[in-house]
């Protein structure tokens, strides 16, 4: 019988599939079968793991990872320790999540909690090909699609688990397709991080550009500047005016302007693309109107840096705040990486109101002073870290081109459904 149309997970046990993309020694073998999840992975449950084991945080991101490594601060009790479950570098976590961000792996001997349903392979299967097959969309897809009754938050039992019929082809080709994929994956670490320490190096480079709390003048000045007048203390009110009245987005011409909400910029990022139109996204409350002339600066939660320069004109969410500078001595740009610079982040931080959501004040904001240089030293500095921004994004593009060419790989790579040998 044909099980030609049927994915990997419908498919029968031993059902033969093709993939797309093979290595040339492994072309003239026979197709790939799949096996049931209970033939290939057995449930353990062990509570009485070796005292002293780490407690594993299990993250999409990261896999199975001592908690110490990474920002995850939960409080356990001696007592819950006593119930958790021992976890064997090479075991699969099925996690509360999985359903959106598929199997997690360990390479980590370690402790997690009881909630989560571990998973250790029988006979010889290659631990990297199923990380990355137990992580690639169509299977996350087959999770979704074929356990009934899946929602948000409920957990996927080992039972559900065995119903899966999953891929099996020999462990060689296995072998040679994970060290395929697991080439990938270090080309997408070393391109992260030439992106974070470029990041980091922006971040170090500002906070010696722009004064620091409590501070009037930088640490660091371009040489051409060295020696020359003081930077001069300045309250924002003397030299910007944040924008107040608010215009209906359903009426022209509002209604077919882009519209900007906090969503739209990104953490210490100025570059901003276009949204929708506010007719596009059936807006109906009071919006500020903004044009290229404009700083936008958000004023929720401002630990998350978010401020963009527009170059068009548009209307943005009431919290957001479109600032314009005063005075043809202020620079716009050189204004974007001031509101941008550990400074004023800790000015705001610590005068945003109390509430759930923390929020910086129009009179707060206004209210801050800080040093300001010429216009000639200003343009100085915004050139420099507008170059520095232009390389993060230039590197940060070719991040997200491995990331696109590893899930075409995948797509090559792993049979997908329909895609069913007769």
């Amino acid at each position: 019988m044909s099980n030609k149309g049927k994915s990997s997970a419908e498919a029968g046990s031993g059902a033969a599939l093709v993939s797309k993309l093979r290595f040339p020694e492994f072309q003239e073998l026979a197709d790939w079968e799949t096996a049931p999840g209970n033939e290939l992975f057995q449930q353990v449950s062990n509570r009485k793991a070796t005292p002293g084991l780490p407690i594993l945080a299990i993250t999409q991101e990261h896999g199975a990872i001592p908690r110490h490594m990474i920002d995850y601060h939960v409080s356990v009790t001696e007592k819950s320790l006593e119930t958790y479950k021992e976890v064997m570098p090479g075991d699969f976590i099925i996690s509360l999540r999985s359903f959106q961000g598929g199997i997690e792996f360990s390479d980590y001997h370690g402790i997690c909690s009881p909630a989560y349903v571990i998973l250790r392979k029988r006979g010889r299967l290659s631990d990297s090909f199923y990380r990355q097959y137990f992580k690639s969309p169509d299977f996350i897809q087959q999770l979704t699609r074929n356990l009934e009754g899946l929602r948000d938050g409920k957990m996927i039992s080992y039972k559900q688990f065995s119903g899966l019929q999953l891929l099996k082809p020999s462990l060689p080709e296995q072998q040679k397709i994970a060290a395929c994929m697991d080439s990938v994956d270090a080309l997408i670490a070393a391109q992260g991080q030439m992106v974070e320490t470029l990041r980091s190096h922006k971040k170090g480079l500002m906070q010696q550009l722009f004064p620091q709390e409590d501070e009037t003048q930088p640490r660091l000045r371009f040489p051409e500047f060295e020696g020359k007048r003081s930077w001069k203390e300045r309250k924002l009110s003397q030299i910007v005016e944040v924008c107040s009245g608010q215009v209906d987005p359903t009426e022209l011409p509002y209604c077919d302007m882009p519209h900007i909400g906090g969503e739209n910029i990104e953490s210490d990022n100025v570059r901003l693309e276009p949204g929708k139109s506010a007719l596009e996204l059936g807006l109906i409350s009071g919006k500020y109107i903004f044009d290229g002339g404009h700083v936008l600066y958000s004023k929720i939660r401002p630990a998350l840096s978010k401020v963009a320069l527009p170059d068009f004109e548009g209307i943005c969410s009431a919290e957001i705040y479109p600032i314009r500078p005063t005075s043809g001595r202020l620079s716009r740009f050189f204004l974007a990486y001031l509101l941008l610079s550990n400074a004023f982040l800790k000015y705001a931080t610590r005068h945003s109101d109390r509430s759930k959501i923390p929020k910086v004040n129009r009179e707060s904001l206004l209210a801050y002073e800080t040093g300001i240089p010429s216009l000639r030293e200003q343009e100085r500095i915004a050139d420099c870290l507008t170059s520095l921004d232009d390389l993060i994004a230039a590197e940060t593009r070719k991040l997200d081109s491995l990331n696109t060419h590893k899930k075409g790989l995948m797509q090559q790579l792993f049979p997908r459904g329909g895609e069913v040998d007769a």
